[in-house]
């Protein structure tokens, strides 16, 4: 007698007698997370070995590879195929996850359509998931923890007498040791132990005390410290304003879990954040202040561990992967009483004591992640981690996202608004200036319009400092042949390759090709290419020309190469070193310079004109972040924005600060085209070296998904950059009513997706999924 056990290889035909035998019946079973774009895996769990859910485990897969998984559940129902392979060793000791971080883990996979794979890739410092073929590949990249040498007074150094006795046979005879005896009996005269490094003794003369039984020597593991530091900080005293402020989010998170704090620019939110963060850190909880930039945690950080001491820890990925691994499982072991500070990832941080998270400029794009997988929103989670974990939000901006806007004006988020500066600075005056008409009258020099330069010559002959932005990197654009048009473009990408002048070399932002600048055009061989446009480096240049005794630095991805330039560079600047910093958006968020009086926008339109419905509310936003560099002391500040769109209703409301007049106009406008937050957005991207195999997918993909949901399918498009590294892009956007359904939408675009990208239409055709998309 056969049965038949389910389908496809799941379906094999087994003897009863093996299914009522088989001994794997009495075995366990765990699904593990592998780091890949893969579903969980199911192995088999030796007898005597110890597992728990949330662990790490090393896991033999494909024919010679290892890989790091995470237990997931654990089970005694045997898969149904021949060979099942068993889980290698446990690793870490103790579950990485625990319950609630698994379900957010399960969230952001299932809201954001990835993998738990790739989830654990984001998720986890590099050094927490090893694989290689192979035990010996695997274990060379396998995390292990510091250990260090400890010394001891032993034998008769442990007395007074037998100490002095030591150091008299030693005389001069052994001045090394005698030294490294005396420094030891110093620090810990009761035969405390000391770590070797605090020791100025070398090693030899260690060893040889060692080897006359005055010392032991023993090499440990390094466990991290306890968080230090009573509950008693010193806070900075709040204006009236910002006590009211503090006052009334207290009250709205007892009703609330998230509330939405709108303080103008240089108002102190920070001060707020720092308030409440003592409080929570005072009884034993731990606290996530969110930042947008990677580079702003450095001078936050100083300033709270001002506050805060070594309870304050940084976590980004610009710190080494050993660094980011122990800070990991520092937390995971930590009984509470951090304030962790980070860039998006920092959501995924074992905080099982988390009782607050702070997102610092919520509004800033740089909280969605683009590439890879998952395309996650940390503002986002954030919020949702407020219920899966029943801690609270504090979202925090200056201009907030028209989302969040709307969630506060309809009751789902609390709201509170702090609208004065702190101390005795003022909002800042914003001026505009007309680059057609000053081209017109003659009062353009280089890309600096007369306003702007009288400004600056006030400003500097004061003894004041500038900020210019430019929101292009780079000395040019593109560089042009004037006698036959060519442009110099990327071979890999359909864009053109940026001058920089300072490494003379031609560069592709978005693959990174690199090539020489020719000396004459390809195309005609008549004349040398010249640079279009302008990016901060030329800014830099053309400045330092026009004021000959200011001293010129520039803030930008290409001047900043690591975390100690960016340091240089901004705290030479704090110190006023610098008179005028050029810089991208990188100057626009978060610094607290006290000299800078002037603040000049040179070219307001490339914001303004972006093919994107949200280029109005991206270009207020900015505007309005970089105009809150300026007058932030004593001293009056003043904004030269350069436009040739004087009239333009964006730079009305930005001259105004009226934040709301912006709110409303572009709200409007969303409901109408039917554009977030009055629908959700999922985007599909298609990928693929042919253009002809492209198109054929991505048209039977529209029509696919048109079956299903019709008129809310736009596309297929090519979008404004349509290849990439070598491969052409086209794209499907796909709008739900904010009434709807998400989740319905997602699985019947997964179901659809499945049938699809098995037809021949869609062979060898990449798709990656964009759930709201930013």
């Amino acid at each position: 007698m056969r049965l038949r056990l389910g389908s496809g290889r799941a379906g094999r035909f087994r003897s009863l007698k093996a299914l009522l035998f088989d001994p794997a019946t009495t075995m366990r079973y765990a699904d593990i997370v592998l780091p890949l774009a893969q579903p969980l895996y199911t192995f088999a769990v030796a007898e005597g070995v110890t597992l728990c859910e949330g662990m790490a485990v090393v896991v033999p897969f494909g024919r010679s590879k290892i890989y790091t998984g995470i237990v997931w559940r654990l089970h005694d129902r045997r898969p149904d195929f021949k060979t099942v392979k068993t889980v290698s060793r446990v690793l870490y000791g103790t579950p990485l996850l625990d319950e609630r971080q698994r379900r957010f883990w399960e969230w952001v996979a299932d809201y954001y359509m990835c993998t738990l794979g790739e989830v654990m890739r984001v998720a986890l410092p590099s050094l927490m998931k090893p694989s290689g073929h192979g035990e010996e590949e695997f274990a060379a990249d396998e995390f292990r923890p510091r250990r260090e040498w400890f010394v001891a007074l032993a034998g008769e150094a442990l007395t007074a007498d037998g100490l002095a006795a030591a150091l008299e046979r030693m005389g001069r005879r052994a001045p090394r040791q005698r030294e490294a005896l005396e420094e030891l009996a110093a620090l810990a005269p009761d035969g405390a132990e000391v770590a070797r490094s605090r020791l100025a003794a070398d090693r030899t003369a260690l060893a040889l005390l060692v080897k006359k039984g005055l010392l032991t020597c023993i090499e440990r593991e390094v466990a991290p410290g306890p968080v230090t530091g009573g509950a008693q900080f010193r806070l900075p005293t709040l204006s009236a304003a910002q006590r009211k402020a503090a006052e009334e989010i207290r009250a709205v998170f007892a009703d609330r879990a998230t509330v939405l704090l709108r303080g103008v620019t240089g108002s102190g939110k920070t001060e707020i954040y720092m308030h409440f963060a003592a409080e929570v850190l005072a009884r034993g909880g731990q606290v996530l202040l969110l930042v947008p930039e990677i580079a702003l945690t450095a001078q936050l950080v100083d300033r709270l561990r001002q506050v805060f001491g070594e309870r304050v820890i940084a976590y980004h990925s610009k710190l080494t992967d050993r660094k980011r691994t122990e800070l990991y499982l520092r937390l995971r072991d930590s009984a509470g009483g951090e304030l962790v500070i980070g860039a998006r990832s920092a959501i995924f941080l074992p905080l099982r004591r988390l009782e607050l998270v702070v997102v610092d400029e919520e509004h800033d794009p740089s909280y969605k992640q683009t590439d890879p997988a998952p395309r996650y929103q940390a503002r986002d989670c954030a919020v949702l981690m407020t219920r899966l974990l029943g801690c609270r939000t504090l979202l925090g901006s200056a201009t907030p996202s028209l989302e969040s806007y709307l969630n506060a004006a309809t009751g789902k988020y609390g709201s509170v608004v702090l609208a004065e500066r702190y101390g005795p600075s003022r909002m800042p005056q914003i001026l505009v200036s007309d680059t057609i008409r000053a081209v017109k009258r003659g009062e353009r020099h280089a890309h600096f319009n007369k306003l702007l330069l009288d400004r600056m010559e006030e400003t500097l002959g004061g003894g004041g400092q500038a900020m210019l932005f430019q929101n292009r990197r780079g000395f040019a654009p593109y560089v042009e042949c004037r006698e036959c048009g060519w442009t110099a473009r990327c071979p890999d990408c359909n864009v053109t390759l940026t001058l920089h002048k300072g490494s003379g070399r031609m560069v592709c932002h978005y693959c990174g090709h690199t090539e020489p600048v020719p000396a004459k055009c390809p195309h005609c061989r008549v004349t040398e290419p010249v640079p279009m446009g302008f990016g901060t480096e030329k800014v830099e240049e053309e400045i330092a020309r026009v004021f000959p005794e200011a001293r010129v630095a520039r803030l930008d991805r290409d001047s900043v190469t690591s975390e100690r330039a960016f340091r240089q560079i901004v705290e030479a600047f704090a110190r006023g070193d610098d008179d005028i910093l050029v810089g991208t958006q990188m100057i626009t968020k978060g610094f607290d310079f006290g000299g800078v009086e002037l603040v000049g926008v040179l070219n307001a339109d490339n914001l303004l004109n972006n093919p994107d419905f949200r280029s109005a509310e991206r270009a207020f936003q900015l505007l309005m972040q970089v105009a809150g560099r300026a007058g932030r002391r004593e001293n009056p500040g003043t904004v030269v924005i350069q436009t040739a769109e004087p009239g333009h209703p964006v730079l009305q409301q930005v001259i105004a600060g009226d934040y709301e007049a912006m709110a409303r106009q572009q709200l409007a406008e969303r409901k109408a085209f039917f554009y977030p937050p009055y629908a959700r957005l999922l985007n599909l991207l298609l990928r693929h070296r042919d253009p002809v195999t492209l198109r054929r997918a991505a048209n039977a993909l529209a029509a696919a998904l048109r079956e299903r949901f019709g008129r809310r399918v736009l596309g297929p498009t090519a979008p404004p950059v349509d290849r990439v590294r070598g491969e052409y892009l086209a794209t499907l956007l796909l709008k739900v009513e904010a009434g709807a359904s998400l989740a319905r939408a997602r699985e019947a675009v997964r179901g659809i997706l499945d049938r699809v990208v098995k037809s021949p239409e869609c062979k060898g055709v990449t798709i990656l999924c964009d759930v709201d998309p930013q």
